[in-house]
């Protein structure tokens, strides 16, 4: 017997509203609805000074449509603000990622080694500064691999597993619960696995390009 379909996952638009977080277009609506009151302008006026119907801008006031840039910049002449007071109260949102347990995206990362997976667990979502949460394993038959390097800075905790990790000229004997932090344009990376299989969190600091 064919079972049913598993739903997919859950997108990030869904996670924020499920968390109660507005979507672009509720803050949108919200904007026009406030900035339309505040002149004591009717929806009739409103669609009037347009060129859009009512219908349409009571479906952008509830959020219900994802208006165009022709459409904005219509509004915004009508309203007499610019186009990007409309995103205001959407960009003071700060960033957040969420991933649920074992649903991080597998990342190959270039020079590594047969054996290395990495687990992308966030991002950063507007920040110029690239912030990458990483949770690395190393299975048995994973092979040493001492000589990544990249701009910004990298911190390793260890979480399972026994490995020398080479930064440079020194090297470190990790177990469970030690740490590194360090500038990542040194040649670095496991070079030594004695206890597998191995588990770490990386986290990799990029600051914008000049």
């Amino acid at each position: 017997m064919t079972g049913s379909a598993a739903p997919p996952p859950p997108d990030a638009g869904d996670a924020r509203r499920e968390a109660g977080a507005p979507s672009l277009e509720a803050a949108i609506g919200r904007k026009v609805r406030a900035l339309r009151q505040g002149l004591d302008v009717t929806l009739a006026d409103l669609a009037r000074s347009t060129g859009l119907s009512v219908g349409m801008v009571s479906k952008i006031e509830n959020g219900q449509t994802s208006p165009s840039l022709s459409t904005l910049k219509a509004l915004a002449q009508a309203l007499n603000v610019p186009i990007s007071h409309f995103f205001e109260d959407f960009e003071e949102r700060r960033d957040c990622s969420f991933v649920p347990a074992g649903q991080g995206v597998r990342i190959d990362r270039r020079g590594t080694k047969a054996g290395h997976v990495y687990e992308l667990l966030g991002h950063s979502l507007r920040s110029e500064t690239r912030v990458e949460p990483f949770l690395i394993t190393i299975d048995e038959g994973g092979e040493p691999h001492a000589t990544f390097q990249h701009p910004g800075h990298e911190f390793i905790y260890m979480l399972s597993g026994r490995l020398t990790y080479r930064h440079g000229d020194m090297r470190y004997e990790m177990g469970p619960g030690d740490a590194l932090f360090f500038d990542a344009l040194a040649p670095h990376g496991p070079e030594a696995l004695p206890e597998l299989p191995v588990r770490y969190l990386s986290i990799i600091v990029t600051p914008p390009q000049e």
